[in-house]
């Protein structure tokens, strides 16, 4: 801030050029002009001088300024917009905290309040770039916007030949169909529950399998044959299957029936010979196995 430039400003280009974001010469005829002794020209541009250092904020009567902007409220009237008092206040407030933050002497400062004082001269710089960057967007905003009000959508149909490329809507689903659907969605599933049968299989009895073999063999008579496949056709499960196998070699030792098989690895054939094991010698065999 130490190179100043103090002579009036009133060349619309070379502001232009040193700031590059003035208003243009139309907005300029309905915006609020300042004219000091050193400086006439728009209010924004008066702002963009002090902050390109090219203007002493010291230098600037802020009081004048703000007598003239309210001469120029009241000469509009109703047509002054909002957003250009806001403007106005913004600046003028930051410019008053500036200036006051210029005037401070110079040096070294031991006292804390007037170091804080001289601190906020940073943060009214800081103040200053929020602004234009606030400004900066609201200009690419308005482009935007701009360039989106030059499109327009496609206000006709397809032609024949894309319009037969795409299916039939057929939606096939109807106001009770869609309440099967929400009953069946809303439904509360099962409880899903582990299994614990095959951890502990159910004990077989061997003699009430024996007792079941000789039943099947009496129905056939002494003597008769059958395969062991036909004896244990009516076993649900491989536990079954072992117990009546065991069930055999008991009736086999207690001489209850006869074996058969032609050939090794055969099919074996069992039939009764008559005698019925006592129930004693069976459970023997049951607890032994």
């Amino acid at each position: 801030m130490n190179d100043v430039l103090n002579t009036p400003t009133t060349d619309g280009a070379e502001a232009e050029t040193a700031v590059g974001d003035e208003p243009t010469a139309g907005d300029q005829q309905n915006r609020f002009q300042v004219r000091l002794t050193n400086f006439e020209g728009p209010f924004d541009l008066l702002l963009h001088l002090i902050f390109a250092h090219r203007l002493d904020v010291t230098e600037v009567a802020l009081h004048q300024v703000t007598d003239d902007f309210i001469a120029y409220t009241k000469e509009i009237g109703a047509r002054l917009e909002l957003d250009e008092t806001t403007t106005f206040l913004v600046i003028a407030a930051t410019l008053l905290d500036l200036k006051a933050a210029r005037l401070l002497p110079a040096g070294e400062v031991h006292d804390e309040e007037d170091l804080a004082l001289l601190e906020v001269r940073d943060l009214l710089f800081a103040r200053l770039l929020q602004y234009r960057a606030f400004k900066h967007v609201a200009l690419m905003f308005a482009e935007l916007e701009a360039a989106a009000l030059r499109s327009y959508p496609r206000a006709v149909s397809l032609e024949d030949r894309f319009s037969d490329l795409l299916p039939e809507v057929m939606l096939g689903v109807d106001a009770p169909k869609f309440a099967e659907i929400a009953a069946a969605a809303f439904t509360p599933r099962p409880v899903p529950t582990v299994g614990i049968d095959h951890i502990h299989a159910p004990k077989v009895s061997v003699p009430e399998q024996a007792h079941r073999i000789i039943a099947l063999l009496e129905e056939r008579g002494i003597g008769e044959w059958a395969t062991f496949s036909e004896l244990v056709a009516e076993c649900t499960d491989g536990l079954q299957i072992v117990g009546r196998f065991l069930a055999l070699l008991e009736l086999f030792r207690a001489r209850a029936v006869a074996f058969e098989q032609p050939e090794p690895l055969g099919v074996l054939q069992v039939s009764w010979t008559g005698d019925r094991p006592t129930s004693e010698h069976l459970a023997t065999a049951d607890a032994e196995e």
